[in-house]
């Protein structure tokens, strides 16, 4: 049976009901995309895939917990946002850094020149981002880089919506200062 015209929550629906096949549809949708927010929190590929499937077994054991008049993207991506949280506690001394593949060029027939400066710049905000606090880094990159909504990332963080705002302002207004000082 095919799933992909369900929605998320219809799925967690039919996963709870009458069929645990259908979460491998879940699994599709999801996986590139929590794998690339993890990677934002993550360094180690291995360790990356030991927290993506920790992800996916806890959303699982937890889809009771769920309830479908909510958002599923937002609710999973807590689950990924909170163990990404527990890995960085278990690897304090480790320091973070976003991996390059994120800055990588795609595109051969850009202009190399401007591409080196466009590298660098992006490898200067990368390291600038991780040197913010956690709590104005963390809605940067679901804003930015996962683009997420204020009311997405007020779910997954568990803050409001007016915190949101007022931390990627701040944060913005950090990230700025701290690319001043490059």
């Amino acid at each position: 049976m095919s799933y992909t015209e369900f929605t998320d929550e219809q799925l967690v629906v039919i996963v709870r009901e009458k069929d645990r096949e259908a979460y491998g549809e879940i699994l599709r949708r999801y996986e590139t995309k929590l794998s690339h927010y993890l990677r934002k929190f993550i360094n180690h590929s291995a360790e990356l895939e030991d927290v993506l499937q920790d992800v996916f077994i806890k959303a699982f054991r937890n889809l009771n917990a769920f309830d479908e008049e909510q958002k599923f993207s937002s609710w999973i991506f807590r689950i990924a946002h909170n163990e990404a949280i527990n890995n960085i506690k278990k690897r304090r001394s480790e320091q973070l850094v976003l991996d390059d593949k994120e800055w990588e060029v795609v595109d051969d027939k850009i202009d190399f020149g401007r591409e080196v400066d466009r590298t660098i710049t992006q490898k200067q905000v990368a390291a600038a981002l991780l040197k913010l606090k956690e709590k104005y880094r963390e809605p940067l990159i679901l804003f930015y880089f996962e683009e997420r909504s204020y009311e997405e990332i007020s779910d997954i963080l568990k803050i409001p919506v007016n915190t949101v705002g007022t931390f990627i302002s701040r944060g913005k207004k950090e990230l700025k200062e701290l690319l001043k000082k490059q």
